[in-house]
């Protein structure tokens, strides 16, 4: 069981018992783990340990081999009655994964479209997305002419298009300078101010994690090890955590 554990706020997802391994690879041995309606968790872990894959599942693109997520007390079954619960997450991929051949514009257009909003709507609302996240008047330019930092902000404001109430983040600070790392801090934080989102961020950035974090909890050999606020965390005696959080050793 974790180190620390202490919330009475209501349960968006909840994680029991996982288990995933890929041929001879464990990725989760029995992963058990909570995210609680409008937080902020920041799940930490070295590069392998499977936080990107724990997304993965949570959005049903990976199936685990046994073990239940449930979002909103309702279990993803990885088939198609699935549909009304993917609809909740919006996630901001690593990449940003900006759809290069289109602009801006229809790069945030196209999950309105995908839901059937009509292009009058999608004209309004496109320039609020943009001004949400600090951008504006760059709707017709390509990725290929922005920053990663642009990137991510463009991307972030096609994932709130979608209206989520769950907010996915992979390693969102990857890729971006100190400076536009501290402007993403800010922008996960007001995403979850104006649009009530939870979310759920995977990082190595342990800055980030101390910063926005409500809550972080550490994945290890294919389990939650710790969970607790920033600063029970920076208190955790556990070797294994402080050795990630200083930076001093290899964990």
């Amino acid at each position: 069981m974790p180190l620390y554990y202490n919330s009475t706020m209501g349960e968006k997802i909840t994680i029991i018992n996982l288990h995933k391994s890929f041929g001879q690879q464990v990725v989760f041995s029995g992963l058990h783990l909570s995210v609680h309606e409008g937080e902020i968790l920041c799940i930490i872990g070295k590069s392998g340990s499977g936080k990107s894959v724990l997304l993965k599942h949570c959005i049903g693109i990976l199936k685990p081999d046994s073990g239940s997520i449930l979002v909103d007390g309702q279990k993803i079954s990885n088939d198609d009655s699935d549909a009304s619960i993917i609809k909740k997450f919006g996630v901001l991929f690593q990449g940003g994964a900006l759809f290069d051949s289109m602009n801006v514009y229809d790069n945030i257009a196209f999950p309105l479209r995908r839901q059937g909003a009509s292009e009058e709507i999608i004209a309004q609302k496109i320039p609020e997305l943009l001004a949400h996240v600090g951008l504006k008047g760059i709707e017709a330019r390509m990725p290929s002419e922005l920053s990663g930092g642009i990137q991510k902000r463009v991307a972030l404001a096609r994932a709130i298009a979608k209206n989520p109430e769950i907010m996915l983040y992979d390693e969102p600070t990857t890729g971006v300078d100190p400076i536009n790392s501290g402007s993403l801090y800010r922008l996960i934080a007001y995403m979850r101010k104006i649009f009530h989102v939870t979310s759920v961020i995977v990082t190595h950035d342990m800055r980030l994690a101390f910063t926005i974090a409500d809550r972080i909890a550490m994945l290890h050999d294919g389990t939650i090890i710790v969970e607790g606020t920033p600063q029970q965390i920076k208190e955790c005696q556990d070797a294994v955590v402080q050795q990630f959080v200083s930076g001093k050793a290899k964990v």
